[in-house]
């Protein structure tokens, strides 16, 4: 059975312990982490990638073992700031409300998944299939240290996956796909009071620019997602003020939905550049493919049923912005995100969680465990 109390001694350990992405170290939480399990009886691993930066994996062992579900969250936190009314660490409770820095994202998701794992284990209860957890390092600056490594060194195997790294209960089974590159266009210097012997690629990147926000996207619409999206993130060119500009560099976001891909998005990009100029480089400098999963597959109807069995109305969605769920599709692992934590509250000054909504979360976490089969 869920522990109410124990569950809110975690989460206060969990937020005093420092992880904070930069600088990046999770060894104190880790080792608090591994520990916990390993009380719990369950088979601790430790894999390091760079100093300071732990991850945890578990096991708890099934009856048949035929097949594995992977719990995972994170660790890390991002740095809290200056702006704090209490002390970050200190985890403060006022009424329902836990504050702390990752109260929300994700510590409380990970003492929800810590007490569903004691609760199961105090129940004598032993799962169908071995279940996996995973508590990773450097979420917060994109999983290079941490789940990228475990599932492309085949360190972390499973047959799918649940994310704990959401609020209010939704459940997430599409997210857009992004692309971040730059574009560097080249022009021809002059003296600024003679422009007209030069050309300025200031102003062809601004009129890239222009095409680029007004031009008319045909795409397919999704019902869990907003339409796709362009970001100019930096823009950079020029000299000096009475110098012609000769270079313009500008950074772009792409946020494309599932069902298109980066090369539409580049043939595109290429085809509007190339009409005001032909002297361009583009530099791609990262890539996550759009995420979706059937509504209709074992992890979504099941976590669904966990949640209605407790009253809880589930909030199927998509996400705008890029999760580690997509990390699952190149391994061809099935995979949904969910959490407890609270909305609009990740990544701010006097971050809290509900406990109410904690406590749920162990006990949709338990129901979900206890009753999830692969078909």
């Amino acid at each position: 059975m869920v522990n109410r109390k124990r569950l809110v001694r975690t989460i206060q350990k969990l937020i005093s312990l420092d992880s904070q992405n930069p600088p990046g170290d999770e060894r104190k939480i880790a080792g608090f982490v591994g520990k916990y399990l390993k009380g719990l009886g369950l088979k601790i691993k430790t894999y390091t990638f760079s100093n300071k930066r732990v991850n945890v994996l578990a096991v708890l062992p099934g009856k048949k073992r035929l097949k594995s579900l992977l719990l995972t969250p994170h660790l890390d936190t991002v740095p809290a700031g200056a702006s704090w009314k209490t002390p970050a660490l200190r985890a403060k409770i006022i009424g329902n409300r836990i504050y702390g820095l990752g109260a929300t994202d994700c510590k409380g998701n990970l003492a929800s998944a810590l007490e569903a794992i004691s609760a199961i284990v105090e129940d004598g209860v032993q799962l169908d299939y071995d279940l996996i957890f995973a508590a990773t390092a450097d979420e917060e600056s994109g999983s290079t240290l941490g789940l990228l490594p475990l599932l492309e060194r085949k360190l972390l195997k499973a047959d799918v996956a649940v994310v704990l790294d959401a609020d209010d209960f939704e459940i997430v089974i599409t997210q857009k796909g992004l692309m971040h590159l730059s574009v560097r266009v080249a022009g021809k210097k002059a003296h600024g009071a003679y422009p007209w012997l030069g050309v300025n690629a200031i102003d062809l990147a601004a009129k890239i620019i222009v095409d680029l926000k007004t031009k008319h996207k045909h795409y397919v619409k999704n019902k869990y997602l907003r339409a796709p999206s362009i970001n100019v993130g930096t823009i950079k060119g020029g000299d000096k003020v009475n110098v012609v500009s000769d270079w313009c560099e500008f950074e772009l976001d792409f946020r494309f939905l599932p069902g298109s891909s980066e090369k539409e998005i580049l043939r595109s990009l290429r085809k509007i550049i190339t009409k005001h100029t032909g002297n361009y480089k583009i530099k791609i400098q990262g890539i996550q493919q759009p995420y979706s999963i059937d509504p209709g597959h074992p992890l979504v109807r099941s976590l669904v049923s966990a949640m209605k069995s407790l009253k809880i109305k589930p909030r199927i969605s998509g996400s705008e912005g890029a999760t580690v769920i997509t990390f699952f599709k190149t391994m061809n692992i099935p995979a949904i995100a969910t959490g407890f934590g609270t909305e609009g509250c990740a990544h701010t000054a006097d971050e809290y969680a509900c406990l109410d909504n904690l406590y749920q979360g162990a006990r949709v976490l338990v129901a979900f465990l206890k009753g999830y089969r692969f078909s």
